[in-house]
């Protein structure tokens, strides 16, 4: 799965899922950009350029479409930035939902259709949107999550029948529990423990494994299929 000269945008590329993926689109041979709040105070070798944006600013997010459509088209679009609220139904605030709206749901929005134009010119592209388990299914205090999730899933499907005459692929991926730093963070061993015992294949996903299926998505590799959410969650949400 071979990316030499592909120009890849990956958002939330500092950290977890992101970085993997940015990691593995350098390996090889993308021209990574990537996106975070705040850029890396330490060297990521992986990411040719950095865009410094708040997606929950809409002035910001604007500023960044803005200068993506002034741009050479890109290959290829991760959307991967997103946030997660857990909280009770009526302690959730305004702010709140508009907040993980913005991030989860219309920055990706916003993003592709800045992209788009650029995709046409190059005769395709390939656009990768990460949404959850939770899109799927969900458990109590996700509905702030789980509706942001399961509405990229279906912006998605949409955006896969409108631009496939442009030969731009639209997909979505779904991944289950998986192993990164705030995973860590969060959890006890225990905890993790007692999460992996839920799993069918009894373990957590590696970010590595998350990459390697965007990357097929990505890569020449696919070339009919769109419009699909690939859940990859080692048969947690079958059982």
């Amino acid at each position: 799965m071979k990316m030499d000269g592909k120009r890849v945008l990956v958002t939330g590329a500092s950290r977890g899922i992101g970085e993997g993926i940015a990691r593995h689109f350098h390996q090889r041979g993308a021209y990574v950009y990537g996106t975070a709040t705040s850029k890396p105070d330490e060297d990521f070798g992986f990411v040719s350029e950095w865009f410094e944006t708040d997606f929950s600013n809409r002035d910001s997010l604007s500023q960044f479409c803005t200068t993506l459509g002034e741009m050479k088209g890109f290959d290829v679009c991760v959307n991967n930035a997103g946030i997660n609220i857990i909280k009770p139904l009526d302690q959730i605030e305004c702010e709140d939902y508009s907040r993980i709206q913005k991030i989860n749901l219309e920055a990706p929005y916003k993003i592709i259709r800045s992209l788009v134009p650029g995709m046409r010119t190059l005769g395709g592209g390939k656009i990768i949107n990460v949404a959850s388990i939770w899109s799927t299914i969900s458990k109590t205090y996700r509905s702030l999550y789980s509706t942001t999730k399961a509405g990229l899933v279906g912006m998605t499907k949409a955006m896969a029948v409108e631009f496939a005459k442009d030969n731009i692929l639209v997909n979505a991926i779904s991944p289950g529990f998986t192993m990164t730093d705030l995973t860590k963070k969060s959890l006890s061993e225990e905890q993790m423990d007692e999460l992996a015992n839920t799993v069918p294949l009894g373990r957590f996903a590696t970010v590595d494994e998350i990459a390697q299926v965007i990357l097929f998505l990505a890569s020449d590799y696919n070339s009919y299929l769109t419009g699909q959410n690939i859940v990859v969650d080692g048969g947690f949400t079958i059982v």
